[in-house]
């Protein structure tokens, strides 16, 4: 693990897991928005399976993989059950029951959560019981690189970061949950760990990416800093308001208004900054507000999200707005797998022999062009399990411990050799700069409103950016802990796959989802709906190709998107 396990970006998953448990519904006649109460036993519940798979093919625009959807939503409960008989601390009902909170896309309060620390309690729930069956840790040891010949994994290399010793690890199977990339943009709401190391070293190892022109931007990233402030604030009541004090998300999206989901809400704050009602010296901002929530819900509910604007910002949330603005987020493409968790090959689902992926790093695809809040703990946790049933049988089945190419650890000491070596051809170059001009390149020509013009510069600028690593140098020459290499091997790793995500959000002419061509309003499904899959071609650009989506065409036939 390149950090220690508990410190994993799941920690920092504040707002619920998704599974409709039917524990509460919106009491009569308040309206959508409303205040919740506990469901009595026998009275008619509010949710159904059906329902959470819709609202989820309807909010990843139609392009989410309906059978993988199905099979998300059918083991939601169990896994929410399984979590709690592990002893995860949720929220409770006054009967004592799992609390539940409304969020954004979904049609019924779905959200099962333990204030706004969901993520961190399931990490340390499920970190307990690995270390309850003798689960052996490397924490602090990065992966270099993957090994795949004959489209068979056969292990990988690794550093350890104290020592700086570089290991080969032979294996039978290798599992990839190395989550997102939202560090290749200017603000995110990622840990500064989460640089794509996973997807890059997939790709440069011959095994595709998929859909990863689908990047979501979250609505409230902390102003001028990212960190989330979970969608729980709205899923309790928050409103989102303008420089004018207007609750704009009224000409946006009348019926769900704050809850609506975060492709469009994040769309809709950014017409309101670049017309001129942002907040902040800069009117980059818009405020969230919670002052009518009352402290104790607040404290209760958001204790987390308090702490969090009172250290960074010096804000109060009971008696102030707090100006938020929005961040990169989430990844919804990624390394294709099926829903066991198996990496594919190509567009016709050929395996990767002994490579499994799942969470954010993985596409199933169940998010397609935009992912739900709540959806994400619910994917991880799904799809992880799916996957170590799927490596058992696979290990047990007889699998084969398969020789080594040549020596590739050795070829990953030559990488970080380089790095230390200051003879070069021409000025030498600073990481900093090329990462820092990397993200705003990024954040400016392949954010959240796009254009053709603008990805073509974004693409020139990537491949530029690319020769001139060839000569960028770390100052740390020393083996020991040395986070200067770590930096450099993560830049290379975020100028890979940005390359992969400008050159399928270029290619890609419609608006979806989080994709928004400015010129391609419009979503097109006679010409784009279907996957991308792009595969790594050398030093050019890479080579894309199509996957169809799989849609039951009687039960969840496409249809115009509204909230």
């Amino acid at each position: 693990s390149k950090i220690h396990p508990l410190r994993s970006h799941s920690g920092a998953a504040q707002g619920g897991i998704a599974a409709a448990i039917n524990n509460v519904r919106p009491v009569a006649g308040t309206g959508p928005r409303g205040p919740l109460e506990e469901i009595p036993d026998g009275e008619p519940t509010v949710d159904s399976s059906e329902l959470h798979v819709f609202d989820t093919i309807k909010g990843s625009d139609w392009l989410g993989d309906q059978d993988a959807i199905e099979i998300l939503v059918s083991d939601a409960i169990d896994i929410v059950y399984e979590y709690e008989h592990m002893g995860c601390v949720f929220s409770r009902t006054p009967d004592g029951r799992i609390a539940q909170r409304r969020f954004g896309g979904h049609s019924v309060p779905r959200a099962c959560f333990a204030a706004d620390w969901t993520g961190h309690m399931l990490l340390q729930t499920i970190h307990e019981q690995a270390l309850r069956y003798g689960v052996h840790f490397y924490s602090e040891w990065y992966v270099l690189d993957l090994i795949i010949e004959d489209n068979i994994c056969r292990g990988v290399v690794a550093m350890d970061v104290l020592t700086g010793g570089i290991h080969t690890l032979r294996a039978k199977a290798v599992m990839f949950g190395t989550g997102g990339y939202g560090r290749a943009f200017k603000i995110s709401t990622n840990a500064h760990a989460n640089t794509g190391d996973g997807v890059a070293m997939a790709y440069n190892a011959g095994a595709p990416l998929m859909d990863m022109e689908f990047v979501q931007f979250h609505p409230t990233g902390l102003y001028r800093l990212g960190i989330l402030m979970t969608e729980a604030c709205r899923g309790e009541g928050g409103y989102l308001t303008n420089s004018q004090g207007e609750r704009f998300m009224e000409r946006y999206a009348p019926e769900k208004m704050e809850l609506a989901p975060r492709d469009l809400v994040t769309r809709s704050e950014q017409i309101e900054i670049d017309e001129g009602r942002g907040i902040g010296p800069d009117g980059q901002g818009i405020n969230l507000d919670m002052t009518h929530l009352g402290r104790e819900k607040i404290e209760g509910r958001l204790p987390q999200v308090q702490e969090i604007a009172h250290n960074f910002m010096g804000i109060d949330i009971v008696e102030h707005p707090v100006p938020i603005q929005p961040a990169a987020h989430y990844s919804m493409g990624g390394i294709p797998t099926d829903a066991h968790g198996q990496v594919i090959a190509d567009a016709e689902g050929n395996p990767v022999v002994g490579f499994y992926a799942a969470g954010e790093c993985a596409c199933v695809s169940v998010h397609g062009a935009n992912r739900l809040g709540t959806n994400s703990l619910l994917e991880a946790s799904v799809f992880g399990r799916r996957s170590g049933y799927a490596i058992a049988k696979f290990i047990k089945g007889g699998a084969e411990l398969h020789p080594l190419p040549g020596d590739p650890g050795n070829q990953s000491s030559q990488r970080i050799d380089r790095l230390m070596d200051d003879s070069v051809s021409g000025k030498q170059e600073s990481l900093a700069e090329i990462r820092n001009e990397m993200k705003a390149m990024m954040t400016d020509n392949c954010g959240i409103f796009r254009d053709a013009d603008r990805l073509q510069v974004a693409l020139n600028n990537v491949k530029e950016l690319q020769e001139r690593f060839k000569n960028a140098r770390v100052m740390d020459k020393s083996r020991r802990f040395n986070t200067d290499v770590q930096s450099a091997l993560e830049t290379e790793n975020l100028l890979t796959f940005s390359e992969v995500i400008i050159a399928s959000a270029l290619v890609r002419t419609e608006s979806r989802g989080a994709h928004s061509r400015v010129d391609y309003p419009e979503r097109d499904d006679e010409n784009w709906l279907k996957h991308t899959i792009a595969h790594k071609n050398g030093g050019e650009l890479p080579v894309i190709s199509y996957k169809d989506v799989n849609i039951n065409w009687e039960k969840y036939p496409p249809q115009e998107r509204k909230y």
